[in-house]
């Protein structure tokens, strides 16, 4: 299953649990996910995402006292080839603001989706089932990918 051949060439928004899965090497996503990074590393993709994926992956790592893991996410999202970490900006609160009222998003999925939008990504990479279509932007939903849910 080649799902990340017909990115290339594009930016896709990351959602903060791909990342996890790679990083953590969640035993049942890894395999859908890594082609996704392995493209970023070739500089077929790029992606961009928003520091809210910082908060959301630090939290567990900070929590468990595992400092070694904190700074693999760190490593990633700021240096990693092919990704972009935009920081919450004016406009971002603004179209973020805009999805909340308009897809009734909780804060943080309007944040990232807001950031994937303004940096010119075509296409949303989440494992988040309850994300609505926005338009502009094509959901990729990793479990419906592996063929995990309907």
């Amino acid at each position: 299953m080649d799902w990340v051949a017909p990115l290339h060439g594009h930016v896709v928004g990351l959602d903060t649990a791909p990342l996890i899965y790679f990083i953590e090497a969640d035993l049942v996503r890894l395999l859908i996910v890594r082609p996704l990074f392995e493209a970023l590393d070739r500089g077929e993709i790029n992606a961009v995402t928003s520091t809210i994926t910082l908060l959301e992956v630090l939290v567990q790592p900070l929590r468990r006292g595992d400092d070694r893991l904190a700074q693999q996410y760190r490593a990633i999202l700021f240096n990693a080839s092919g990704l972009t970490t935009y920081p919450v900006s004016v406009a971002v609160s603004e179209e973020a603001a805009r999805l909340r009222a308009v897809h009734n998003l909780r804060t943080p999925d309007a944040i990232q989706m807001a950031t994937a939008l303004l940096g010119g990504a075509t296409h949303f990479v989440t494992n988040d089932v309850r994300l609505p279509s926005i338009p502009g932007l094509q959901m990729l939903v990793l479990d419906r990918l592996a063929g995990a849910t309907p």
